[in-house]
């Protein structure tokens, strides 16, 4: 799947969205959430920035895939995850 990138407004933690799309006149609805893991609360030290990320990504609700690790800063990082579609076919429109 090609990708299109879409600005949205800047999103507080623990947020979802939802993005209709329309492609030849079939819409289908994809799922978006963007998770702030914090460096201090992860169970991981802090210093390894890398295994916190690693940690969190593993443990994360199978029916979401990660799409995006966004730029850190010295309290955590966001991480975008998508639903997977198994049950969001395309409907026509």
């Amino acid at each position: 799947m090609r990708e299109i990138v879409i600005l949205v407004p800047e999103l507080e933690p623990e947020q979802n969205v939802e993005i209709e799309v329309s492609i030849n006149g079939r819409k289908r609805t994809m799922q978006y959430r963007v998770e702030l893991i914090d460096w201090e609360g992860s169970g991981v030290p802090p210093n390894d920035k890398v295994q916190v990320i690693k940690h969190k990504i593993a443990e994360y609700d199978k029916d979401w895939e990660l799409m995006e690790i966004g730029t850190p800063n010295s309290d955590g990082i966001p991480l975008t995850f998508r639903k997977r579609s198994v049950s969001n076919p395309i409907k026509e429109g």
